[in-house]
């Protein structure tokens, strides 16, 4: 096997010293976002305090420290498989808080918060789901082809029934079907034509 070595090159610049501290703190701050739970700031604070004067000069912007907190994170937040780890799947009370999760969803939760809310009537919830917007339309674009639009106006029932086939989109692949059959028997026979419409064109 062939070794190459490169000979020694000439420095054109001189000795920068005051690098080193600024090299240091970045490897500080690093370490500590990657070990503990300390707000940003907190690392920053206890790290600067020892910081040298004479560095000044080479210290970075605050928003650029505080990046490297975030990004230290970020690149912990899952696994080599993209799962989240065991630390963040645990409650302080070592309760189990992942209640599903695949690639495309994560239900967050405990066995507790679920029989709270089974003891409940009624939820009042909140949420942003961007990801059915289109599909949200496509539904409701059928439902006006189909001569429904007055049935949703008017029928809470029918109106409940069209939400329910909205959010088949979050649950799993392999229980969608299940899922759909459920929410069919729902449904008026006048709405036959809508949901023949979802059999023959939706990839289940």
């Amino acid at each position: 096997m062939d070794v190459f070595l490169s000979q020694p090159t000439s420095h054109d610049h001189a000795p920068q010293p005051d690098h080193v501290p600024a090299i240091q703190l970045k490897n500080e701050i690093k370490a500590r976002a990657a070990t503990t739970d300390e707000p940003s700031s907190s690392i920053l604070h206890s790290a600067l305090r020892t910081y040298p004067i004479s560095a000044a000069g080479q210290l970075p912007r605050s928003n650029a420290l505080t990046l490297t907190v975030r990004r230290q994170r970020t690149a912990e937040t899952v696994d080599a498989n993209g799962r989240l780890p065991e630390k963040l799947r645990k409650t302080y009370r070592d309760e189990d808080f992942i209640l599903h999760e695949d690639e495309h969803l994560i239900i967050l939760t405990t066995k507790n918060n679920l029989s709270i809310l089974k003891q409940n009537k009624h939820w009042f919830a909140d949420g942003t789901f961007k990801d059915v917007f289109h599909f949200s339309q496509a539904v409701w674009r059928q439902v006006q082809n189909k001569g429904l639009a007055t049935k949703y106006r008017e029928d809470e029932s029918f109106r409940l029934n069209i939400k329910k086939l909205i959010v088949l989109a979050f649950v799993p692949v392999g229980e969608v079907t299940t899922a759909f059959d459920l929410i069919v028997g729902q449904f008026d026979d006048d709405t036959d034509d809508l949901l023949d419409y979802f059999e023959k064109n939706l990839d289940w």
